[in-house]
């Protein structure tokens, strides 16, 4: 495999390069970097603060790093420069994103948990914990706020980190909006938006197809998305907001794991079926022809209403999913009559509502503002199982095997509280939250799977912000979280049984003690110090082919440290540090893990580093990006091959020009300039050591977009 080492010349070479390239194009109508503004986040109180004045990690990923010189399509793109989080594109738009928030959500096999997910206000995850990432439209989205640490305690279950995405609202003489790119591995995107406001409506409407070959073998995906927002005033004081989304995909091929020595061997070419008698052999994924499409409709509405400083907010949103996944289980696999089959087949119905009430007054020389809130959701799933093949072929829908409803709900009543004075910010929260999973079993040929799960927890959170001088600030906070079993982890127990009803919640207890300082006008810093405790973790039983079942561990330990650095220099230039030290081990043995083992897929460190350029006057601009990771154990002995850790470079261009009412804009982007092979993401736990999901070498994106202002 080849390995590059880093030299600083090739670096700075590589910089000018695509300075001196941008430098050629037209200037444009974007402003240089200017002197840092603070930010306004709802995130961590449901109140509109500065993030500089908030007890609590947060980071705000502006629309800047969503849209400039990225292809939209992945939320790992722009949440790389954020400390804390890990997200990976695993190269497969099966099971969309790996993404974790200081160890939260690493073992994940498929989708988000242990992050809650939040668009517009309205929940990406559902009530049991579990979310898609893929469902973010990225190509309207105005901001991305990232919560960390204590605080994020306060959205209840599977709350290790949050991660809120808001679009922009239709404003302004109407515009219409092209835009395309093209990039290695047969990549290429589509996409056309509409946005405005005539009569008193502001509208945005959006559409995208997205299409790859994909890196690895068996991984190509086409995804259609479309998105409409429309908000109006109908009265004084008074804001009605509705959206609309839908995410296509047919026939998502599922590349699947590799083994060390398949990966080593070629990491594009996946894991091949020794048990297959064609010539020459195949990889199980296309022996078994994996697949997944997804079919996800989801509409939502708020309202708001202002009373001066009070407001009314009342939140309603309902939504189907289905879902159509064939596995790589073979014939004898599925043999037992306790096995539920290799085709797994959904159709979910999901609702929601939040009602909360915000008052503000005035106490002992400060501004109380207090919270008071219920959130209600659920989700109704017709799930079905059959057999992925019909005599001797694979890949079909064959006998069925399971055919079951599932129910999750949840019923949340929370209370917010921040007290504000010229020199502290002290807020407390608390959230009760009432969790029920039924199953009822309508095929009993392996056994009655019926029953049903209550779980309940109360999460307090306390924080308070210290105003040492206007420009460094120290808080402190602290919370109880919990996070329950999502349905794909209670679907499995790892005897070979059916629904697992022994699984019980995580509690967790998390500290944490930051500083946010502005060193100028120009650099900004946070650094925030934690340590979270977890009894009852949740960990890979077993794991294969597709099919995951869950346990309790022991007791978890994480403590770590996060790091950001942004400033802004003469002549254009703007830098940007991102830095996380994440010890997370298991702080008791269970079965055969030892104490002191690390928790899977977790690195121990990660960095991203940007320099980045803006010519004077803007639209010219280019920025060097390094992304390193410490090595990722794939299963909780540490025994296996870790995934080796690696640095990796990549390289940006941007232009843009004004021409009367059209505006023009171009990207060009080179990832991983050494052309290094390393594994981007692991599934942790896989029984057939299946761990590794290879990351492309070196490869490259072109952008470009026409805007007409009418």
């Amino acid at each position: 495999m080849k390995q590059h080492p880093v030299r600083l010349n090739a670096i700075a070479a590589l910089f000018a390069l695509g300075a001196t390239g941008a430098a050629s194009a037209a200037a444009a109508d974007e402003a240089a970097a200017a002197p840092m503004a603070d930010v306004v986040v709802v995130s961590a109180t449901r109140v509109g603060n500065s993030s500089f004045d908030m007890p609590a990690a947060i980071d705000v990923v502006d629309a800047a790093r969503i849209h400039d010189g990225q292809a939209r399509v992945n939320a790992s793109e722009a949440l790389a420069a954020v400390p804390g989080l890990v997200a990976q594109n695993r190269q497969n738009y099966a099971q969309d994103l790996q993404i974790s928030s200081r160890g939260f959500g690493a073992r994940s096999a498929f989708g988000v948990r242990g992050v809650h997910l939040i668009a517009d206000g309205i929940p990406a995850s559902m009530p049991d914990g579990q979310g898609q990432a893929a469902t973010f439209n990225l190509d309207m989205a105005d901001r991305i706020e990232v919560l960390r640490g204590p605080f994020s305690a306060i959205y209840g279950n599977h709350s290790g980190g949050v991660i809120q995405l808001f679009t922009r609202d239709g404003a302004g003489a109407p515009t219409v909006e092209l835009n395309v790119l093209g990039g290695s591995y047969g990549t290429h995107k589509v996409d056309l938006n509409a946005q405005g406001a005539s009569g008193g409506i502001g509208y945005v409407l959006d559409a995208s197809r997205f299409d790859t070959d994909g890196y690895r073998a068996h991984s190509a995906a086409r995804r259609d998305q479309a998105y409409a927002k429309l908000t109006v005033a109908p009265m004084d004081n008074a804001k009605l907001t509705i959206v609309a989304n839908g995410l296509q995909q047919d026939d998502t091929q599922d590349a699947l794991g590799a083994t060390w020595a398949s990966y080593q061997r070629d990491p594009r070419a996946g894991e091949i079926d020794t048990t297959d008698s064609a010539t020459p052999k195949r990889t199980l994924a296309d022996r078994y022809n994996t697949r997944k499409s997804i079919d996800h409709k989801q509409i939502g509405a708020s309202w708001e209403q202002r009373f001066g400083d009070d407001r009314l907010r009342v939140t309603a949103y309902g939504g189907n999913r289905g879902v159509i996944q064939y596995q790589a289980f073979s014939k004898a696999f599925q043999a037992p009559a306790s096995h539920s089959g290799g085709v797994v087949d959904f159709d979910r119905d999901f609702k929601g509502t939040d009602l909360s009430w915000l008052h503000v007054a005035a106490l002992a020389g400060g501004k109380l503002s207090t919270t008071v809130g219920l959130e209600y959701g659920s989700s109704n799933d017709a799930r079905k199982g059959y057999e992925n093949f019909i005599g001797n072929q694979f890949g079909f829908k064959g006998a069925l095997r399971r055919d079951e409803e599932d129910d999750v709900s949840n019923l949340d009543p929370y209370l917010q509280t921040e007290w504000q004075t010229d020199d502290w910010m002290i807020s407390a929260g608390l959230r009760h939250s009432r969790v029920k999973i039924s199953v009822d079993d309508r095929y009993l040929a392996n056994g009655n799977d019926s029953g049903a799960l209550r779980y309940s927890h109360t999460t307090p959170v306390l924080g308070a912000l210290y105003k040492l001088s206007p420009s460094l600030h120290l808080y402190a906070s602290a919370a109880r979280g919990f996070e329950t079993p999502t349905l794909n982890e209670l679907f499995y127990s790892g005897t070979g049984g059916g629904f697992n009803f022994r699984l019980r919640p995580a509690y967790s207890t998390h500290l944490e003690a930051g500083i946010k300082a502005r060193l100028d006008d120009s650099t900004r810093i946070n650094a925030a110090l934690f340590q979270v405790k977890t009894s009852d973790e949740l960990v890979v039983d077993s794991s294969s082919g597709g099919r995951t079942s869950y346990r309790n561990g022991g007791k978890t330990l994480r403590q770590g440290l996060e790091v950001s650095l942004d400033s802004s220099w003469r002549n254009g230039f703007s830098t940007r540090l991102a830095l996380t030290s994440l010890r997370a081990i298991y702080d008791q043995g269970f079965g055969n893990v030892l104490k002191g083992s690390r928790l899977p897929g977790v690195p121990n460190a990660n960095l991203y580093g940007e320099l980045a350029w803006a010519a004077d006057g803007g639209g010219i601009g280019a920025a060097l990006e390094a992304v390193a990771s410490s090595k990722i154990y794939a299963e909780d002995t540490n025994i296996d091959q870790a995934a080796p850790g690696y640095g990796v470079l990549n390289a940006r261009v941007t232009a843009a020009q004004q021409l009367g009412g059209w505006r023009f804009k171009q990207f060009a982007r080179l990832n991983n300039l050494l052309d290094k092979n390393y594994v981007g993401s692991v599934i942790v736990g896989d029984s057939n050591k299946r761990y590794y999901e290879a990351a492309p070498t070196r490869n490259w994106l072109l952008g470009a977009s026409a805007l007409y202002r009418f």
